[in-house]
């Protein structure tokens, strides 16, 4: 395989994830508390990657882990808070349509703060794939009633989004002398520690015995494919090409959300949609253009 493919094909795999968990999500929070789910999701997790670091020999530093812990919060704890209540209120389309097509925008803000720099092909880039995006969201819910509780449930999820941007830009700092792994090692149960209380709130954990097989099955593929697996790919990728250029990897998810609602749900997406996808997949190629004779990272250096 090429090598200037491996990390568009793990941005592919990622936002594959990620579109996959708003549809486990929405199932999972129709049968379990959102903030028990996302602390047992994250306990699993936890342990999981604890087991691939002992397996690998994955070297783990504890010096520093200030803004480590400060990724756990706004990665973790807060996203997952704001998004899994958001979807208790508003559908999973919504979240997998808003969600991601703001994350980009509001890292390359908050990257600024970080050293990285907004270039003409990122900012043409970026407002290319938040019209393409617009497209999908304004076609695909013109014909819905907003209602208050769905109104609220989307600023939730609006507010995951900004977390998320600020996980993203805490990422270039924690990754500087650590591995993808080594970071999501030392997040995960630094995240599930914080998320336990949370779920305290609700039923206290008493009622985790009668959830139903279906269930788990939600928990565990947002545990180990939409944490474990993607949380260390898409810091891999924040690693290799910044926290700006990685934030585009979310402009798939409402393309892909669409083609799983085909696919699993027997939807069809209007016409305009479908356009919108394509105006989204020229955003992100016109944003991770290089400059001519631009030094490139060489792959496997991370």
């Amino acid at each position: 395989m090429p090598r200037s493919l491996i990390t568009p094909l793990a941005a592919f795999a990622v936002a594959s994830a990620w579109s996959g968990s708003w549809i486990t999500g929405k199932l999972g929070v129709t049968g379990a508390p959102p903030l028990e789910l996302s602390a047992v999701r994250f306990v699993i997790a936890a342990i999981a990657v604890a087991a691939i670091a002992i397996a690998t020999r994955t070297s783990i530093d504890l010096g520093g882990i200030g803004p480590i812990a400060l990724s756990a919060l706004f990665g973790y704890v807060l996203y997952n808070a704001f998004v899994f209540v958001g979807l208790t209120m508003a559908p999973a389309s919504d979240g997998a349509l808003i969600v991601p097509t703001t994350i980009p925008v509001l890292t390359a803000v908050l990257a600024t703060l970080v050293g990285e720099r907004l270039t003409p092909a990122k900012v043409v880039g970026f407002a290319l794939a938040s019209c393409g995006a617009a497209l999908v969201i304004a076609t695909g819910q013109s014909g819905g009633n907003l209602s208050v509780s769905r109104l609220q449930g989307d600023l939730l999820m609006l507010s995951g989004a900004v977390c998320w941007a600020c996980y993203t830009v805490l990422g270039t700092i924690t990754l500087r002398e650590r591995s993808p792994l080594a970071v999501v090692t030392l997040a995960m149960p630094i995240g599930a520690a914080l998320l336990l209380p949370l779920g305290l709130i609700e039923h206290g954990y008493r009622d985790v015995a009668s959830w139903s097989t279906s269930v788990w099955l939600d928990i565990l593929y947002l545990a180990l494919i939409a944490s474990v697996a993607s949380f260390t790919a898409f810091y891999w990728i924040v690693r290799r090409v910044g926290a700006g250029i990685a934030s585009l990897t979310s402009y798939f998810v409402p393309v892909l959300t669409l083609i799983m609602a085909v696919v699993f749900l027997g939807d069809r997406p209007e016409p305009l949609q479908l356009a919108g996808g394509l105006v989204i997949l020229a955003g992100v190629r016109v944003a991770t253009l290089r400059p001519a004779g631009a030094a490139t990272v060489p792959e496997g250096s991370a």
